[in-house]
C-alpha cells in the first residue's frame, strides 16, 4: 500500500555517527524544567511577600529557594526585588499565577519522581487556592 523509502535520510548522513552537540538525558531535561517552574514560582512568591508579608509566604520562599538550588547543583536562584503592585485584583492575579505555576511544577516533579518537590508544589497549590477563594491576602 505504501511505497518504500528508496533513499537514505539526509539528516542521518549530515550528522554522521558522532553528534556535534551534547545531548542531555530525560532526567536532566526534567531537572532543568522543574527548576525553571520552581524559580518562576519563587519570583511570584516574592511579589506576594512584598504585597502581603506573612510567615507562610516567607517559609515557602525559603523552601522554594532550597529546591531550586538543589536542582541546579547548589547554584542559588537569582532573586530580584519585586515590582510595585497595587490593589486586591493584582494580588488575586498573583495567587492564581502562583497556583498555576505550582501545578506545572507538580506535574514535572511527579514525572521525575521527586517527592520533595512534589510535596512542596502540592502544598503551595493548596495555599494559593485558599487565598484565591478567600479573595484576600494570607494572614501573617
Amino acid at each position: 500500500m505504501y511505497e518504500p523509502i528508496r533513499a537514505k535520510s539526509v539528516h542521518s548522513t549530515m550528522a554522521g555517527t558522532t553528534p556535534e552537540y551534547p545531548h542531555r538525558s530525560r532526567e536532566e531535561e526534567l531537572d532543568i524544567q522543574l527548576a525553571g517552574h520552581l524559580a518562576a514560582l519563587l519570583t511570584v512568591t516574592d511579589e506576594l511577600r512584598a504585597l502581603a508579608p506573612g510567615a507562610e509566604l516567607d517559609a515557602a520562599a525559603e523552601r522554594l529557594a532550597g529546591q531550586v538550588a538543589r536542582l541546579r547543583a547548589g547554584e542559588a536562584p537569582t532573586r530580584i526585588p519585586p515590582a510595585a503592585a497595587h490593589g486586591t485584583e493584582e494580588l488575586l492575579a498573583l495567587h492564581r499565577r502562583a497556583h498555576a505555576l505550582a501545578g506545572r511544577a507538580l506535574v514535572v516533579a511527579a514525572s521525575r519522581a521527586d517527592t520533595a518537590a512534589a510535596i512542596l508544589s502540592a502544598e503551595l497549590m493548596d495555599l494559593h487556592a485558599a487565598a484565591s477563594e478567600r479573595g484576600v491576602a494570607l494572614a501573617p
